[in-house]
């Protein structure tokens, strides 16, 4: 990827500004990733910061200087050539973590709806097994309170069960509302659905606005 920057109309980025030059800097692709901008030995010179450079790595949020005058930061300048590939590359954790919390609220709530519905089972076994021992056909004070224990706590299990399982949707609904909030083109808003976010980015752009999503 090459951006080509300066007052002559066939740059990339074209700046009317008479302090800076026709040809003036070029942005282009590092090696192993990232951006470099290179200044094209003009008089006025490029700023990175309060540092002039004649070839320097920059990031997003560098603030550059053209000649004199002109100040731009780095994603400024790549959205105006509708470059959204470091914003896009931010949603593959988005996405990611999705996935991460939607499994782990399925999972963890399944689990104790798990627990509600078989514990009082057990808890029947271990009762009945200490009755059994203690002869509580004999005892009319134990026999009832076994028979109270049999009846309640198998509704009680499945009482607790349905209301744990009832949680799911409303956590998952507040997930995915979130979701369509974060999850959208960076240039437009598109919500970019459910869709993997390597998929998304072997289509290179956004199907509606046309942002570029990767780098090329």
């Amino acid at each position: 990827m090459n951006i080509t920057i300066g007052r002559a109309e066939d740059n990339t980025f074209v700046i009317n500004d008479p302090e800076v030059s026709r040809y003036h800097a070029v942005l282009m692709s590092g090696e192993g990733g990232g951006l470099v901008l290179q200044d094209l030995l003009t008089t006025n010179g490029t700023l990175v910061g309060d540092n002039r450079i004649v070839m320097k790595k920059v990031a997003p949020d560098d603030v550059i200087t053209f000649g004199i005058n002109y100040t731009i930061s780095l994603s400024e300048l790549l959205h105006s050539v509708n470059d959204y590939s470091d914003d896009f590359a931010r949603l593959k954790k988005m996405y990611d973590n999705y996935v991460k919390e939607k499994i782990r609220i399925q999972s963890k709530n399944q689990f104790k709806t798990r627990i509600f519905q078989t514990l009082p089972f057990a808890v029947i076994g271990v009762f009945g097994i200490l009755m059994g021992v203690l002869r509580y056909s004999e005892n009319t004070a134990l026999f009832v309170v076994s028979l109270v224990l049999a009846i309640c706590a198998p509704v009680s299990g499945i009482y607790l069960g349905a209301r744990q399982a009832a949680k799911i949707p409303a956590l998952l609904q507040n997930l995915a509302n979130q979701f369509k909030i974060d999850y959208v083109c960076p240039k437009c808003g598109l919500f970019l659905g459910e869709i993997p976010w390597e998929s998304l980015h072997n289509k290179k752009h956004c199907p509606s606005c046309k942002a570029k999503w990767v780098r090329t």
